[in-house]
């Protein structure tokens, strides 16, 4: 990849290097520079120190530098005609309403048909930074998951809901219709998740790994045995809400990787276990998504209802 060559100088003292190298115009995101850093394109302007650059390096006020800049290339992405449910949209982020069945971005077996795809279609001032293949993900949903998706349409933006989503201020809330009757009723559930030792498909808690946290709460119990669990989320692992439900003894309906489908068989009603035979998505909706506007400031609130195909199963339950 072709490379821009610039000089930086004159920065902050005491500031940390990705941070001051944000401040150049031509560098747009502090996460940008982060990058430019790990990937070894920013070098000492003097031959001393000659030493490794990190983000976190605090710069002296006579530090100079050069930042390699690589050359955008042309998106290799395909675009997709799709009718997407856009319930906010400006110059910085959109809010989209994903169906179940939608991947959010191309990976090994959907390289043309995902939401990012679709974005490229329709979203004419969506930022694509240096050639990303995930331009504006910040957080994902999963494809048999439904709901509320915010998008950010340039690296600043990016830079601000990544942010928001470390700092945990993002106010994320999910509903669930599960197998039984969770008790206690409600709680908190933290655990270490980590990839299965033996399913690559599959995540579990353990001894080691990634952080989650999930609150819980039984809105409502059907009964046929199936629970509406309202599911609040402090932290956003892969498969978070899944696990944790899963592993209470509650799966999720339509869930064949963490148990749904087969508990499922076990429900008494002939006619519910007939529905859920033809149930072709998770019974898992992300329900709202709050977050503050990154560049007015302002706090959002964006809200969906279950999708029609869930709200038939709802009716059919007692559970509107």
């Amino acid at each position: 990849m072709t490379s821009k060559k610039i000089f930086v100088e004159n920065l902050k003292e005491g500031e940390r290097l990705d941070k001051a190298l944000a401040a150049h115009p031509e560098i747009p995101s502090r996460s940008r520079a982060a990058e430019l850093i790990e990937q070894g394109r920013v070098e000492w302007a003097d031959s001393e120190p000659n030493t490794a650059l990190k983000a976190s390096y605090k710069v002296q006020s006579t530090d100079r530098f050069y930042v390699h800049l690589p050359t955008p290339q042309p998106s290799q992405l395909e675009a997709l005609e799709m009718d997407l449910e856009i319930l906010f949209e400006d110059s910085d982020i959109l809010v989209v309403n994903k169906p179940a069945g939608l991947v959010v971005h191309p990976a090994a077996g959907h390289w043309s048909d995902t939401l990012v795809n679709a974005l490229i279609h329709q979203v004419k001032d969506l930022s694509m930074g240096f050639a990303e293949q995930r331009p504006g993900i910040v957080h994902r949903l999963d494809k048999d998951t439904s709901g509320v998706l915010v998008v950010a349409k340039n690296d600043r933006a990016q830079d601000s809901l990544v942010s928001q989503f470390k700092s945990r201020s993002i106010h994320r809330l999910y509903y669930a219709l599960v197998v039984g009757e969770p008790r206690p009723s409600s709680g908190r559930r933290e655990s270490l998740l980590t990839r299965h030792p033996t399913q690559r498909k599959k995540f579990c808690s353990g001894s080691s790994g990634k952080l989650a946290i999930t609150h819980y709460k039984t809105l409502k119990v059907s009964p046929q045995g199936v629970s509406l669990i309202q599911c609040q989320l402090e932290t956003g692992r892969t498969h978070q809400i899944r696990i944790h439900l899963s592993e209470m003894g509650h799966p999720i309906l339509g869930d064949s990787l963490y148990g749904g489908v087969q508990r499922a068989k076990s429900l008494k009603s002939k006619q519910l276990r007939q529905d859920l035979a033809d149930f072709n998505r998770l019974a898992l909706h992300a329900a709202e998504l709050g977050l503050t506007h990154p560049k007015t400031g302002q706090r959002l609130h964006f809200s969906s209802p279950w999708p029609s195909e869930v709200q038939n199963l709802l009716t059919s339950l007692g559970l509107p």
